[in-house]
């Protein structure tokens, strides 16, 4: 087990949003996601949860430094900005610290750039200085890198402070090209964050997304105000290189 791996482990884990949006999530879901937030080898950045249980992940992982983050206009990125706010109002309402909002990707591949950028003010308007925004573009719908690169600049010149990949609910999500165009767009804007998700089942597969991060925006860049991996699927690995056991790739769970 080289000390690289380990050392690459260990940034992970604190830049990772722990997720569960599936359609059959409970309670018991739920608080099993907030005990594994916390490892032995410290806690990971966030949770991610759906709006009904920001309240029950609040309340357990009070004290932890864990933040909460909520999913709106989930997962399908419609452009109605009505319901993206309501639920972007929901989340803050329960407590949660953070708002993952879809972009209307679709509506950007048809011509359209006004309905995004007003979705994405009318959350940031929401969210005020009350909680982090970060906004989903869907990178693996939209493949074309000029619109990648383009949703990028119209989510941060709208207000939010990170750009997401992906919902994990479509073929295509976090990759290493899209990864680069975003933070290339993101460099170019001066502020925000960015956030890998879907697909990272281990920690070599962390490290190349860090790598990028390092080369674009700086080795000190990457933090958990400013980086985020949405992958819970790679908590295995990184906690059992960090064990020193070698990776093992979780193909599920947590």
């Amino acid at each position: 087990m080289s000390d690289a791996l380990k050392q690459t482990a260990a940034r992970a884990l604190a830049l990772l949003d722990l997720t569960s949006l599936n359609d059959d999530d409970d309670a018991a879901a739920i608080a099993a996601l907030c005990e594994h937030a916390v490892t032995p080898h410290g806690p990971v950045a966030a949770v991610c949860v759906w709006p009904r249980f920001v309240a029950q992940a609040v309340d357990a992982l009070k004290g932890t430094g864990v933040r909460v983050a909520a999913v709106a206009n989930f997962p399908d990125g419609l452009p109605d900005i009505e319901s993206a706010v309501a639920d972007s109002a929901a989340i803050l309402d329960a407590g949660g610290n953070e708002v993952d909002v879809v972009f209307p990707y679709r509506s950007l591949m048809d011509g359209d750039e006004t309905v995004g950028a007003e979705l994405v003010q009318a959350c940031r308007l929401i969210c005020g200085g009350k909680a982090r925004l970060k906004v989903i573009i869907e990178s693996g719908e939209l493949k074309d890198p000029v619109l990648i690169r383009r949703a990028s600049e119209i989510a941060l010149q709208a207000g939010a402070d990170f750009i997401k990949t992906s919902t994990g609910k479509v073929p295509v999500n976090a990759t290493p090209e899209a990864a680069e165009i975003m933070l290339t767009a993101l460099k170019a804007h001066g502020t925000g964050g960015f956030k890998a998700a879907g697909g990272i089942r281990d920690t070599a597969a962390a490290g190349t997304y860090l790598s990028i991060a390092d080369r674009i925006m700086g080795p000190g860049w990457a933090s958990s105000e400013t980086f985020r991996f949405g992958a819970s699927g790679v908590l295995a690995d990184l906690l059992a290189v960090l064990d020193g056991k070698g990776g093992v790739q979780a193909a599920e769970g947590y």
